[in-house]
């Protein structure tokens, strides 16, 4: 008896493993722009986290280069779906073009493609959020230094000439978040009655290294006319933070291992991302603020998408609203100390 319960027991466990095999057995490519990127490494490893159980996701690296990205997606062969992180969006058309000779469905993320290619395809999609929403909120952030009276600055306003003097660390020339982030966050400022001294806009690619020469040189340049540096991205924030630890421009007189806004040398520095690096760095009064994305809820989007694709399930069971059958809009928040 005893015997014929082990074998039942054992029976049972190996259908489980077969149906747990089996429900994991979708294996989809997501070709990302670059390991290189903190940003793009932390999301991979949350797609992966999430979609345990439920399909097998085998990450790709187009070491930012488009070519070897259709060199990937040329080698894949024929896959259930593309998950697609562009290296530039005007490559979508091409890539949509030989998705639709198999009728492959795609997810892009993170890099929006035009809206007229992402139409060009019944079965091509965005998970992502709006740039320019960040730069709005970016711009809120900045005015909130400088006490969010246009008319009469602040302390922050370090030569009382009643105008913001700022540099600005851009991501790479072309791309859409780079320059969207970038000409939105000098409109609102300006919409909203400040007087904006861009003292010089430099391209850093996003990257925290680049950001930290180019602050460097910048800080040769304009010394103390630099009263705000607003970056495209986190990395760059840190960089830049980094360079003007190095060249004295934040000191801990307390010793605490934090900057007292109150007593401390500082200079406001404003990202975007929400990397917990600089969520951390913010807490601790470093940076003054970023704008965050839930990229976790991103991740739980893009797999929740894929797997109704694949399964052919009614897109109107997802959890996520998908606005003109399309996109699915992750929302943007600021962090600062004031916020959290």
């Amino acid at each position: 008896m005893r015997k014929k319960i082990m074998i039942i027991v054992i029976v049972i466990i190996m259908i489980l493993l077969l149906s747990s095999c089996e429900k994991n057995s979708t294996v989809v490519p997501m070709i990302v722009y670059d390991f290189n990127d903190e940003y793009i490494l932390n999301f991979k490893e949350l797609v992966s986290e999430k979609s345990k159980n439920i399909l097998t996701i085998e990450t790709y690296d187009s070491q930012n280069s488009q070519v070897v990205q259709n060199e990937i997606i040329e080698d894949l062969g024929e896959v259930p779906l593309y998950i697609i992180n562009l290296v530039d969006r005007l490559s979508a058309y091409t890539i949509i073009e030989k998705a639709k000779m198999t009728n492959t469905p795609i997810i892009f993320f993170n890099r929006e493609p035009l809206h007229r290619d992402l139409l060009k395809m019944d079965n091509a999609y965005y998970v992502g959020a709006n740039a320019i929403s960040s730069a709005v909120l970016q711009a809120e952030i900045v005015m909130d230094i400088f006490g969010n009276n246009p008319q009469d600055l602040n302390e922050r306003d370090l030569n009382d000439d009643n105008k913001i003097q700022a540099i600005i660390l851009k991501g790479q020339v072309g791309h859409q978040d780079a320059e969207l982030r970038t000409e939105y966050v000098v409109k609102e400022i300006e919409r909203n009655g400040y007087l904006l001294d861009v003292l010089e806009i430099r391209i850093a690619n996003f990257d925290k290294r680049t950001a930290y020469n180019e602050m460097k040189l910048l800080i040769d340049e304009y010394g103390d006319q630099i009263e705000v540096v607003i970056a495209n991205n986190d990395s760059m924030a840190i960089g830049a933070l980094e360079a003007l630890i190095d060249e004295d421009y934040f000191y801990d007189l307390n010793g605490t291992g934090r900057i007292d806004r109150d007593i401390d040398d500082w200079i406001p520095i404003v990202g975007i991302d929400g990397l917990e690096e600089t969520l951390e760095l913010v807490d601790d009064g470093f940076l003054y603020g970023t704008v965050t994305i839930d990229i976790e809820m991103m991740a739980r989007a893009i797999v929740a998408l894929a797997n109704a694709i694949i399964n052919n399930n009614d897109f109107s069971s997802l959890s996520f609203t998908l606005v003109d059958d399309r996109y699915i809009w992750i929302e943007y928040h600021k962090y600062t100390l004031s916020t959290n």
